[in-house]
């Protein structure tokens, strides 16, 4: 029988006992639930029993693909990953872009449902219909930019697609994510704290089979029609981000300003997307089938004079390299650059008015494997609690919480990652 959008294959992994099978679900399975999130609540309510440790062998780590993923469709190249969530005991889901759901789609896989607990770290490497569970000793620790490049070496494959967790999820913060072709995340609801706690550092994919489709010609005409019919607001988001909204999100009251205490700043002309596309943007991404392109690439330099001389030997002139004026930090554009989420949460709503800063606390945890939302928040509210006496120097091991503080902020999120002093807590 032939099927379209959707192989009826879905892949487990058992990693206490390093078994693997392939579930054959069948077409009522997949107009029940499509793909994404009616996937993720079938196999939580399958296979989480009531009461079990979202950081313990009973929870299951979910990747699901929707039945559009891998197609031309504009805007459906996305992917969702959920399990018990260990930062609310509830469902947890959350989305990631990038090419790393097609290329799992491509490989001729539905879905992955990982089990059990390994005893020591491991990745997975799903090369089309073949799964290897690989050892990964070697890149515990490691930032997820290290661990793409070991991988890729490691495969022989430079166009593989990781998904990784960083550090913060081999330490169990419970809003660690999972990052994939490292400027991609699923930030959510601590995924990457239950990846962590599976002993799983990533889970390779490489996949060369188009996904099989029932009018290919009819399909096309609409995703052309689709990409045709862009208006001002998906000019806009080309143009600038997501971050395009900072502007309209502050003049209606609703920007988190110190732990949202104010609903607008004055300072937003200073880290919003146009000071981005002027101050150190280089040049905007895509993810899979997507004709917006709203993905920023941030580049930016210690040094005025290796600025210019990266902005015209990498990017031809064209963009925009940033320097740091105080010479503190430089960003890799291997990480993209910060959405809108992260350029309220990490900055606005923690004071901050710097965007070299704000820049590289987004590279951070990006790299780290950090949710930037709930960081921000967390932060924001250490903050006010640290300002109004509830935290003291002594609950903190002498580190102040400061809004305002850019520094503190670099500071702090690597303590939380690593879950050092008050990060630990945090």
């Amino acid at each position: 029988m032939e099927r379209y959008g959707y192989w009826n294959k879905i892949l487990h992994v058992n990693l206490g006992d390093r078994r693997t099978w392939i579930e054959e679900p069948g077409d009522v399975f997949f107009r029940r639930h499509g793909g994404g999130r009616g996937l993720i609540a079938h196999y939580l309510l399958k296979h989480v029993p009531k009461g079990a440790d979202p950081l313990g062998p009973d929870n299951v780590l979910i990747f699901a693909p929707g039945v559009l993923t891998g197609t031309p469709v504009p805007g459906a190249g996305r992917h969702s990953v959920g399990a018990k969530s260990p930062l609310t005991g509830g469902f947890g889901e959350s989305e990631s872009g990038g090419f790393w759901g097609a290329e799992l789609k491509r490989a001729g896989w539905d879905g992955i449902v990982v089990h059990g607990v390994s005893a020591t770290p491991v990745y997975l490497w799903i090369n089309e219909g073949a799964v290897e569970i690989r050892d990964a000793a070697h890149l515990w620790g490691k930032i997820t930019g290290e661990v793409q490049d070991a991988i890729l070496g490691e495969v022989g494959d430079a166009r593989a697609r990781v998904a990784t967790i960083g550090p913060a999820g081999e330490n169990l913060v419970r809003f660690a994510c999972i990052a994939n072709e490292l400027n991609e995340v699923a930030g959510r609801t601590g995924m990457g704290a239950v990846m962590g706690s599976k002993k799983l550092k990533a889970i390779v994919v490489r996949g060369k089979t188009a996904v099989k489709l029932a009018d290919a010609k009819g399909l096309n005409t609409i995703a052309k029609w689709v990409s045709s019919t862009m208006d001002d607001k998906h000019r806009a988001f080309h143009e600038f981000g997501t971050g395009a909204a900072m502007q309209g999100k502050s003049l209606e009251g609703g920007m988190p300003v110190l732990n949202y205490r104010l609903g607008a700043a004055d300072t937003i002309a200073k880290v919003d997307a146009i000071a981005v596309r002027d101050q150190m943007r280089v040049k905007m991404e895509a993810c899979y089938a997507c004709s917006v392109r709203c993905k920023k690439v941030i580049h930016i330099e210690k040094k005025e004079e290796v600025a210019r001389e990266a902005q015209e030997k990498t990017y031809g002139g064209k963009g925009k390299v940033g320097f740091d004026p105080l010479g503190r930090y430089a960003v890799d554009p291997r990480y993209g650059g910060p959405e809108y989420e992260s350029l309220a949460a990490m900055g606005v709503n923690l004071g901050l008015d710097d965007l070299v800063a704000i820049c590289k606390s987004n590279e951070m945890c990006n790299y780290l494997g950090l949710d930037t939302v709930s960081l921000g928040a967390t932060l924001a509210w250490a903050m006010e609690c640290f300002e109004k006496g509830l935290l003291t120097l002594d609950d903190t091991g002498g580190v102040p919480l400061k809004f305002h503080d850019a520094d503190g902020v670099i500071k702090l999120t690597e303590m939380i990652a690593y879950r050092r002093g008050i990060g630990n807590l945090l």
